[in-house]
């Protein structure tokens, strides 16, 4: 009866203990997620600014029929922040806000884009910029037709082909015909004059150029300028400079699809060229430490590593000096 006695409270405080943990560990996996803290501003922004609304690669995250780790957890519990590589930009003097991408998230990247924007008056965005003809970067203008948004004129700028798929293909065409969007050509290295303090300057990028050209961005604010080059076949086959481009940047937003070779050893790789990460890394290398602070990877394939931030291959990025995109991130132009 004594011994029973001693054990008793022993056991009790062990269960007491692992109870208290138990409850401490589920409320603390449990809390909401707060998508709009990173980089957020304690008071309203008055001068231009990107947003980035996506990071992932154009199939997004998890992906349809992937049966690996990386996604499996992903179909029953959906990470908000994982969205498809896009930017919004806001220019609050004007009151007017821009899209680079009208991807197949497009329905809650408009509604962050809004939530952001607390200048201008009306709920469409002034002018969506598409880079080329992959799924998830012009698929999500099918939300400005009759069945959903059914806009006006929504100007959507585009290279020539790309420009002649959508007039010329359904249901893209549609679009035009009902006066939904109203298609701007672009030209490569043509810049665009939005407004006084605002500048788009299109670059053609190689690329898989099956339906239209590709083309990167320069955005130059007022005070500052942004690349943004979510897709290309390999940095050696443009025609540009991408470090002397760097130097000339205060921020670089370009295609990480891939970390390396080894997560994609299912697939020929030679049939999506991308620069992995560590191939950029090594391009880059003799970069100062200030020019590779300026670059952001970007589009993120659902396999890259660099979706968990605390991976050790994210660690080793952000060791040699570089940037990972994050969703909700603000750059002041």
């Amino acid at each position: 009866m004594i011994i029973a006695n001693l054990i008793f409270p022993s056991r009790f405080l062990k269960f007491l203990i692992k109870s208290i943990l138990l409850v401490c560990l589920f409320f603390a996996c449990h809390q909401k997620k707060d998508i709009f803290s990173t980089n957020k501003p304690n008071s309203p922004i008055k001068s231009l600014y990107l947003i980035i609304l996506g990071t992932t690669q154009d199939a997004g995250s998890p992906q349809s029929g992937c049966k690996k780790d990386c996604c499996k957890n992903l179909y029953l519990h959906p990470d908000p922040t994982r969205k498809v590589v896009s930017l919004g930009l806001v220019d609050p003097l004007n009151e007017k806000k821009y899209l680079f991408e009208a991807t197949p998230d497009f329905t809650s990247q408009l509604w962050y884009l809004e939530s952001h924007d607390k200048h201008s008056k009306t709920n469409v965005p002034d002018g969506i910029f598409i880079s080329h003809a992959h799924i998830g970067h012009y698929t999500g203008l099918m939300y400005l037709g009759k069945e959903s948004m059914n806009t006006k004129k929504v100007k959507v700028y585009a290279m020539p082909i790309l420009s002649d798929f959508f007039i010329k293909n359904g249901p893209w065409n549609q679009l035009v015909e009902q006066g939904n969007i109203q298609v701007e050509i672009m030209q490569n290295k043509v810049s665009i004059k939005l407004e006084n303090n605002l500048t788009i300057h299109p670059i053609q990028v190689p690329h898989r150029d099956e339906y239209s050209e590709t083309v990167g961005f320069i955005i130059q604010g007022p005070q500052k300028k942004a690349l943004f080059v979510p897709d290309i076949d390999k940095w050696q086959k443009w025609d540009e400079n991408i470090k002397k481009l760097i130097r000339q940047m205060d921020f670089v937003f370009i295609d990480g699809t891939f970390y390396d070779a080894a997560e994609i050893n299912h697939r020929n790789v030679d049939e999506i060229p991308h620069p992995f990460i560590t191939e950029s890394m090594k391009i880059f290398a003799d970069l100062s430490s200030m020019d590779k602070s300026k670059v952001y990877f970007i589009h993120f394939n659902h396999t890259n590593p660099l979706l968990n931030i605390n991976s050790n291959e994210a660690k080793q990025v952000l060791k040699n000096g570089y940037k990972i995109a994050q969703f909700n991130q603000i750059f002041e132009l």
